[in-house]
């Protein structure tokens, strides 16, 4: 049995590129559908009375018409703007970090449900939230074990013994943590507190709201920002463009 013509699905706006002079191709991640394309037409237009509901970040119920190549957006109509991450622009910054971490790590028209709701409660919780820091590396910590590239924080990833609450080195190549012993004759890593390693366990087994009640010093916020981020840089080969604009905020403030 062939697929409907015309379908409707919610979805978020996680990516837009220009498309001539009035288009646009928005990239969305949907409940049922994963992440999906389609031209939405005269959406650059004055009067669009679309472009309101196919912004960056918006969480629309949206309607398509399917084509050769690309689907055609129809209609939209918005369900959460989430307007207070749009009107604040280091809360824009860790949104947009965030869907473009989501887009490069996924690829087109897989089905996860999990991780659909997983962005709609961290778009959520960067709203509400005081620690952002924290909701980002729980974000990062959570996409990557629903993505199937959990690192191993329990044994050494060369001997796989039991590590002790010393200070251990997390291996990016090797997807975890190397004991000191095995470290000295490992590839590059990144030496890992013991407080770090604690922290770095919780955010991934752990409830958020546990998780949320911690609290910090900076340099541990830091050492956990490292190597999560350099371990996203292995794994894509290549840096997220958004960081630069939410480092230079970071600096800033």
């Amino acid at each position: 049995m062939s697929e409907p013509r015309d379908y409707k699905t919610e979805a978020i706006v996680i990516k837009k590129t220009k498309l001539g002079e009035a288009d646009r191709i928005l990239t969305f991640y949907t409940p049922h559908l994963g992440k999906i394309q389609a031209v939405a037409k005269g959406v650059r237009q004055p009067k669009s009375k679309m472009s309101g509901h196919l912004e960056l970040l918006t969480y629309s119920m949206v309607s398509f018409v399917r084509g050769k190549n690309l689907a055609t957006v129809t209609g939209s109509q918005t369900i959460n703007g989430f307007i207070s991450l749009k009107n604040d622009l280091e809360l824009t910054s860790y949104a947009l970090y965030i869907i473009e971490l989501l887009n490069q790590f996924t690829g087109e028209g897989i089905e996860d449900y999990p991780l659909f709701r997983m962005l709609l409660d961290v778009l959520d919780k960067l709203s509400t939230e005081r620690n952002r820091e924290l909701v980002l590396r729980y974000f990062e910590v959570q996409l990557l074990d629903n993505l199937g590239y959990r690192p191993q924080l329990k044994q050494c990833v060369s001997c796989h013994t039991q590590l002790k609450p010393v200070t251990n080195q997390f291996c990016p190549s090797a997807g975890g943590i190397n004991c000191p012993s095995c470290a000295r004759n490992g590839n590059f890593s990144y030496p890992l507190s013991i407080n770090g390693l604690k922290i770095f366990r919780l955010l991934q087994d752990g409830n958020y709201n546990t998780i949320r009640r911690l609290k910090m010093t900076r340099e541990l916020s830091i050492e956990l920002e490292r190597l999560i981020r350099t371990y996203i840089k292995y794994l894509l080969e290549k840096d997220i463009k958004s960081l630069t604009w939410l480092e230079t905020l970071k600096r800033c403030a």
